[in-house]
This record gives C-alpha cells, sequence and structure tokens, in this order.
C-alpha cells in the first residue's frame, strides 16, 4: 500500500514524486516509456522555473548538460530588439535541455529522494472502490499483471490523460487548438541565445534557443487551419515560414540540420477539474495551453509544488484531502489565469499595440531600459519596477500623455 501513486514520469510527475518523497510519503511513479527517452515537446524552461529547478537542487545538473540563456532577440514586425543580461539573482533566464535529460534528471532525484520508480509500465485501467480511486493495474514488459494500491491515484499524464478519462474528470474554460508547430534541431547556425519573430500579418511566430551539444532547436507556429498545406510539405513550408525573417532565415540555412522535422497538432487550451474521490491530474493533464509563451515546463513545476503542498497536508491528516486539494484548485487557477487569457490572445495574432511599439523604440538604444522591460515581462522582477507610470512617462514622454 502506498500513500500515493504518481503516472506519468515526465516534468510533472517526476518532481511531484520528489517533492511527496522528501516529506516522507511512500510513493511510487510509474511510466510506460523507459528511461531516459525523448519526446516532441517543447523543451525551454524560463520564468519560475530555473528558481524552481535551483530550489530543488537540481539546476546545476541542467546546467551541465545546456548553458543558460541570458540574452535575445524579439523581432514583432518592427526590427530586432537585442537584450542582454538577462541574470537575476544569480539566475539565467531560461534553460532549453532536450526533453531526455530533463526528464531523466527529474526522475533521478525522484528515486534518490526515495520514490520507488517503475518505468515501462503500461496501466491498463483504475482500481475503483465504492466510487472511489483507489489504485492501479497494468502490465510491465513480459512480466504479467501487476496491480498497486495508494491513498491517492495522480494522473501526470498529459493532456490526453487516462486517469482523467477514467473519473470523467470535467473540462472548462476550452478553447480549441488555435496553432500547429513544426520544429527541428540546427547545427553550426550562427544564432543567438534565443530568437522570437512574431508576423502578425503572416500569422507565423518562430523561435529557436541553444539546446544541447552545440544545437538550436528551431520553431515555427502557424494557425491550425493551415495543417494541410503545411503537411504537404513540411520542409518547404518550414523554411517558407523562416523567410519572414530573412536574416534568421539565412542564418539557418548556411547551418546544418540535425534531425527530422517533428510536430504538434492537437493542442487545445483548457482547464480540468484537477481532483475528486481518490485521484489528482496535475501538469498537462489539469491545465493544457497552446505552446506561443512557452509556460508548459515551468508552470507544471509550480503546480506540482502546490499539489505536494495539498496532498500533504491531506496524508498528514491537517487537513480533508479534498479539502486540501480543492484549495489547489483555485491557487493554480488564480496562478495561471493572466497568463492563460493572454496565451490564448497572442496565439491569434492580433495588431502589436501601438504603445508596445513605441515602447521598443525608446528602449532599442537604451540596453539597461531594455533589459529591464524584459525582465519585468518575463517575470525575473517585479513588473511594477519598470511597467509604472513614472518609468514609462520618463521613456515615452508626450506618447505616454497621448
Amino acid at each position: 500500500m502506498f500513500d500515493v501513486i504518481v503516472v506519468g514520469a515526465r516534468c510533472a510527475g517526476a518532481p511531484l514524486a520528489m517533492l511527496l518523497a522528501r516529506r516522507g510519503a511512500k510513493v511510487l511513479l510509474v511510466d510506460r516509456a523507459t528511461f531516459p527517452s525523448d519526446i516532441p515537446h517543447g523543451h525551454y524552461i524560463h520564468r519560475h522555473g530555473p528558481r524552481r529547478l535551483r530550489d530543488w537542487g537540481l539546476l546545476d545538473r541542467i546546467a551541465a548538460h545546456t548553458p543558460g540563456v541570458s540574452s535575445m532577440v524579439i523581432d514583432v514586425g518592427d526590427f530586432p530588439l537585442r537584450v542582454g543580461n538577462l541574470i537575476e539573482d544569480g539566475l539565467a533566464w531560461g534553460y532549453g535541455p532536450r526533453r531526455s535529460t530533463l526528464d531523466e534528471i527529474l526522475v533521478d532525484a525522484a528515486i534518490e529522494s526515495g520514490v520507488e520508480f517503475r518505468d515501462g509500465v503500461s496501466v491498463s485501467e483504475f482500481v475503483f472502490d465504492d466510487g472511489r480511486v483507489v489504485g492501479i493495474r497494468g502490465r510491465k514488459g513480459g512480466t504479467g499483471e501487476i496491480e498497486e494500491r495508494a491513498t491517492i491515484t495522480v494522473g501526470a499524464d498529459g493532456r490526453n490523460s487516462s486517469l482523467a478519462r477514467a473519473v470523467d474528470a470535467p473540462i472548462y474554460q476550452h478553447v480549441p487548438t488555435i496553432l500547429c508547430y513544426y520544429f527541428s534541431y540546427w547545427r553550426d547556425a550562427d544564432t543567438e541565445e534565443f530568437e522570437l519573430y512574431v508576423r502578425p500579418i503572416d500569422r507565423r511566430v518562430l523561435f529557436s534557443f541553444k539546446t544541447e551539444d552545440d544545437l538550436f532547436a528551431v520553431f515555427v507556429g502557424a494557425p491550425i487551419e493551415e495543417l494541410p498545406e503545411f503537411r504537404r510539405d513540411i520542409e518547404r513550408s518550414f523554411m517558407r515560414a523562416l523567410d519572414l525573417a530573412p536574416d534568421f532565415a539565412a542564418r539557418i540555412r548556411a547551418g546544418k540540420r540535425e534531425e527530422r522535422f517533428y510536430g504538434a497538432s492537437d493542442l487545445p487550451n483548457f482547464y480540468r477539474k484537477p481532483y475528486g474521490p481518490g485521484w489528482a491530474l496535475v501538469g498537462d493533464a489539469g491545465l493544457h495551453k497552446d505552446p506561443f509563451l512557452a509556460l508548459g515546463i515551468c508552470d507544471a513545476f509550480r503546480d506540482v509544488a502546490l499539489m505536494a503542498d495539498a496532498i500533504s497536508d491531506g496524508l498528514a491528516s491537517r487537513r480533508p484531502m479534498e479539502e486540501a486539494l480543492a484549495d489547489f484548485e483555485a491557487k493554480r487557477n488564480e496562478a495561471s489565469a493572466a497568463d492563460f487569457d493572454q496565451n490564448i490572445a497572442e496565439a491569434r495574432f492580433p495588431p502589436v499595440p501601438a504603445t508596445v511599439l513605441a515602447l521598443r523604440q525608446a528602449v532599442k538604444d537604451r540596453p539597461e531600459d531594455a533589459t529591464q522591460m524584459i525582465k519585468a515581462r518575463n517575470a525575473m522582477i517585479d513588473r511594477a519596477l519598470f511597467f509604472n507610470p513614472r518609468n514609462l512617462q520618463r521613456l515615452l514622454g508626450s506618447e505616454m500623455r497621448g
């Protein structure tokens, strides 16, 4: 009998298991994959993600594989704004480890914390007792069927969560897929650590970042209704999109693509009710959104920290488990609400507001102000330290008054 069974051992499940085990819980972590293994998902960690990795004692392991990103180029159709010194409290703005590396580090940390880990386990069904989830049944390789039970079973098994289906977890604030994405990896490309190009008129977003082994991950996002056309000739469609930023495209073309193209097109935006009798959902299983702002991993880290608090309270009888998990849902929703709405809005490629264009122009030749602006927009510092009336008046003058 376990305190907690966690189904899914990637960027939500493994750290949740780790945090619970560090608090003394008996945890079983299972995944159908065998580790290490890669998955065709985005893998950029920024905002509060690096800080959580450092707090958990894992950032040095990540940094040993991939460099921290502390500079970027952002172009929203006006000009490339170069921003440097994106370091705060000793932390670089972001990191881009491959998922095989990140997930293995997280699983290893869970095991070191006392978690029992079994990979290669396919969960075939969830065990119910009087309407309550009490465990799992599954199969590990050719060793036959297994059955394990726990006080609570957590689905950290992605947007198409099998646990969510089994308990018929309600979905709310659902917005259908807006964009599809394709990406691959280039070597010997003369690129910045991170580059972002948004083309609202053409309805394309392009971004790249430095990852492991001196490779650059390069992504293109396009409206989902254009997916059939994109699929007819992926490479041609991909490179035509890059040509919307000619200098960037030329530098990528001068490099060498090292891997095939990967794609993602099942990208709905939704919240799920994340708990019920004997079960809980975390990560993409409970909250999923378009990758436009690249929030998936860092938000998973935030939510597993919140859920670890809730489950620990329930296991220790400090609060009834369902009351603690209801509090988790409220905190998750409050923490994610603004980003959820912003992400959807930006994925629809609205015109760039005139005030944003004016502010970018104002900081173009002011590197310290440009850095502060990007830090504030990315929650590295308090937003009000930059976006306050006095500072905006200093930078925009009469345009601010207008």
